[in-house]
């Protein structure tokens, strides 16, 4: 993956066996562990290699530059997401329009505060990296699932489909960016998801009209 500027962002190289992968982890983790203790900006890799148990040496085999190693742990976060997404999307094929919203709103509030520090750290990763053709990639992927959703709903259709999940998949980010980006309290975090969905839902509601029958 590159950056839009054409500075390359790739790993180095991918683990292939399960040892390999174990390092890659512990450094993945290590790089959060340090973002959150010391901040973005003081972030190293040295830092990051002596709180992974690793030489600089090794992982520089992986990613050569503290970019590409911030970018790794941003894709691997967001990879989690898209995936939980779709997951969700998928298993509410079908399903009523109030079922769909009460899966997909779910998966997505759980995968972006189920650690919640680390989902801000890595916003703040987002923002200082020029890595918008990957999140814009993100995105439509993300709404390629929730459209491909909506088109079986049981009980709604919608006259502009790509529309209509352009801005639900808008009506769920707004939300959540606002919530990483202040230290929201805790009462307000477990209401979150329950709004989000009368939210989303609401907006569904507005712009579907009655299924046509197939006869």
């Amino acid at each position: 993956m590159r950056t839009d500027n054409g500075q390359g962002l790739n790993a180095r190289k991918q683990p292939q066996q399960a040892r390999s992968q174990a390092t890659v982890d512990a450094i993945f983790d290590a790089t959060i562990q340090v973002l959150l203790a010391d901040g973005l900006q003081r972030l190293t890799t040295i830092r990051v290699a002596e709180r992974a148990g690793v030489s600089v040496g090794t992982l520089y085999q992986y990613f050569p530059q503290k970019q590409a190693l911030l970018f790794a742990v941003l894709q691997r976060h967001l990879e989690r997401v898209v995936s939980a997404m779709q997951d969700a999307a998928a298993s509410a094929h079908h399903a009523s329009l109030s079922a769909m919203v009460k899966a997909v709103v779910a998966a997505f509030v759980k995968a972006k505060t189920q650690n919640l520090d680390e989902s801000r750290a890595l916003y703040a990763v987002a923002l200082e990296l020029d890595s918008r053709s990957y999140v814009r990639e993100v995105e439509a992927r993300n709404r390629a699932a929730l459209e491909a959703m909506l088109k079986t709903a049981s009980d709604a259709d919608f006259d502009d489909v790509p529309m209509t999940t352009f801005m639900f998949m808008g009506a769920m980010v707004g939300p959540i960016r606002l919530l990483l980006e202040a230290k929201s309290p805790q009462s307000m975090i477990r209401k979150f998801r329950v709004q989000l969905e009368s939210l989303c839902l609401g907006y569904l509601e507005r712009e579907a009209y009655p299924k046509r029958s197939t006869d």
